[in-house]
Parts: structure tokens; sequence; C-alpha cells
């Protein structure tokens, strides 16, 4: 009944979370070899190549469906040239241009759904001059109405939806046949009167892996020995200021926050956002109470794989595969909205608005957005 296709795989946090939602997947795609052994190993219909070399008609008889047939196409083309983390190259990245291989790819198999995931540097990428006008995303935007689908679209963040992790990722759900497409509603909260829906911590979720973490990269000792000093939640801030500028080295005068730097993690909150490599400099991850970096498990955990799915490859693969993905718990909420919107039944359908004015209050009282924080 929701027979579906992805696009841009990788270890397939987004097609785990659509499929706790109830969607199945017919195919799914990756350049990488790695995310295409680690779809293989799990017995999931994987193909791999170049999308700028791939009909769409060759997706769809791998898949064995028919073009209009699908009821959702998903993917995230490759995000690093839109990342805020990276040298910001953008449309001009040849990389970049892999969104309009989605784009052709929603044309050519005319799903009843598609949705289309990506970092939240998406959102203020500007085409350099002598380029189309606008941003990134309000290209992507319009070159997929172009196509005759309604769009909705946002940034959401994953400590939302029952995921322990600050995680924000664009998403853009569109609808071939105009119907009424929303963006999931937030299920969690930093502050609820039912203890199940408040944010998840990192205690929550890795607590029990603290003495047996299985595979783990390692901490110099020359960064050894400053996080030792750093208390849990810290980071280079908390050394002393005497030490600062010798840790720090030549970032030390450059601009920014600089937060990833010697950064220890607290137990008591959710996972700042999962990055490719948990021992780098700037985003270190560094375990709340022991001295090493997050473990591959513990990477999974918060990303919420499943304890049976393998990720295959090197250590570094793992690590980036898992540090790519999108967190399942925010997937999840994602295909039930879709879902909802298939079957028609998203919205209690009455005349009374009662209620409507306290509902307001507690959603922006705080902060001023829909997530009252």
């Amino acid at each position: 009944m929701y027979d579906s296709i992805s696009l841009f795989s990788g270890a397939m946090g987004l097609d785990l979370g659509l499929e706790k939602a109830g969607i199945t997947f017919k195919l799914c795609q990756d350049f990488d070899l790695s995310c295409y052994e680690t779809m293989l190993v799990n017995n999931r219909p994987g193909m791999t190549g170049d999308i700028r070399k791939i009909k769409s008609g060759t997706i769809l008889e791998k898949a064995h469906l028919k073009k209009g047939e699908a009821f959702l196409l998903c993917g995230g083309p490759p995000c690093q040239p839109f990342s805020t983390a990276g040298k910001r190259l953008g449309i001009n990245d040849p990389r970049g241009s892999l969104f309009m291989d989605y784009v052709r790819m929603v044309d050519e198999t005319r799903p009843r759904f598609f949705v289309f995931e990506n970092v939240k540097g998406l959102t203020s990428i500007s085409v350099d001059e002598g380029g189309a006008p606008g941003g990134v995303l309000e290209i992507i935007i319009t070159e997929l109405e172009k196509l005759g689908y309604s769009t909705v679209y946002s940034l959401l963040d994953a400590v939302y939806y029952g995921v322990p992790q600050f995680r924000e990722r664009m998403i853009i759900i569109g609808s071939r046949d105009h119907e009424d497409i929303f963006l999931p509603e937030p299920s969690h909260f930093q502050r609820h009167q039912n203890p199940d829906m408040r944010w998840k911590t990192l205690e929550s979720t890795i607590l029990d892996l603290e003495d047996q973490p299985g595979p783990c990269m390692h901490f110099s000792e020359d960064r050894l020995k400053y996080l030792r000093m750093v208390p849990e939640g810290g980071n280079w801030r908390d050394l002393p200021p005497e030490i600062q500028p010798i840790a720090m080295g030549g970032a030390w005068k450059s601009g920014g926050g600089k937060v990833g730097f010697y950064r220890r993690l607290a137990y008591n909150q959710p996972s700042p956002t999962i990055v490719t490599s948990p021992v780098q400099k700037a985003t270190m991850m560094c375990h709340p109470t022991k001295d090493r970096p997050l473990s591959v498990k513990e990477y999974a955990r918060i990303q919420q794989f499943p304890e049976d799915w393998i990720i295959t490859g090197t250590i570094t693969n793992k690590y980036r595969q898992i540090g790519n993905a999108v967190p399942i718990g925010l997937a999840e909420a994602v295909g039930k909205a879709v879902i909802a919107t298939a079957n028609g039944d998203s919205t209690v359908k009455t005349k009374r608005t009662r209620g409507t004015s306290i509902h307001n209050h507690f959603f922006h009282s705080e902060g001023g957005n829909q997530y009252g924080n």
C-alpha cells in the first residue's frame, strides 16, 4: 500500500524511521559502497551507482513499480556543500547539483508524495553573483513546485520528536495530488508533566554502555591532557585561563563560539548534533565521564538505530555513515504525517474552537516559537 523508493539512502536512518511509520521500500540507492553494503547486510533491496547516470526507468524496474505508482520518493542529496561547518561552496560545488537529479527523479517517477531532507545550512546559502537569483532553498522549492507538486517545508529539530539529540534538518514534503500535507507536530518538550514526553537525555540513552562501549576512536594524549581538566557538560572555556591559549593553539584568536573544542558531553542533557568524527579538534564529542570519544554503538544509540542494525566498513566509515544519518525518531514523525495525510485523518474536524488562545499561549510564551523554547 505504501510502496516507496529511497535515493541517497546512506546508512538508512531516514528509511528506517519511515518504515517504523508503516512505509515499505521497494528499492534503496546510494553511490557510497559502504552504505550499499550496509543495505545488503541488513537485507534491504539496494542498488549503487552515480545518480547522475542512473535512468528513472532503471529505478522503477528494480523497484517493480510503474511511473506514478510509488507512494513516496525520499532522499537527501549529499549535504557537504551546504553544511555550516564546511567551506560553504554551496551550489558552485559539483555535489550541489545533485539536488537537480533528485528533482529529475521526482519528475520522472511521479510519486504521490516526496520527502526531501537536508542540513540546516541549506537555508542560508545564496547563489553567487552571475547565477540564478535567490537562495538555494528557494531554487529547490521552485524546481519542485514546477513539477506540479504542493510543498510544505521547515527546519525541524529532532529533539522535539523523542530523539536524544539537538539536530536540525530541513524537511520538504511534497504532494502530487495537492493533498493537505503538513509537517509533523512536536511530541517531546523541554518541560512537560509527563516524563515520557520530555526531551530524551544521554543518560537514558547510553549509560549502560559506559564500561562496554564497543569499537571506539581515541583521542591523542595531547588532547586528553586538556580534556581531563574539563568537567561534564563543559568545553575549552572551563580550562584554566592560562592554559586556554596553549590548548587552543591557532584557534585561540579565531572568531565564533568554538563550542566544540575540548567538549565533554553531559548525561543530563540531549546530545549536541552528532558529527561524522568525534575526535576532530573543533567538534570533539567526549564521553560525559570517560576520557574517550563516544563509541560507534553510542553514536548509533543517539541516532536511534536498532540494536541489531549492522553498519559496515572501517571504523571511520561507520562513524561517518551514522553521523550523516537522519535520526530515526524524526523520520518516523515525518512518515506518520505523510500517512495521516494520505488517510485523510490528520485533523479532528469540529466547529468548536475553545481553548485555542490557551494553546497558543502555551506554545508561544517561552521564546516566541512553536516549540516554546
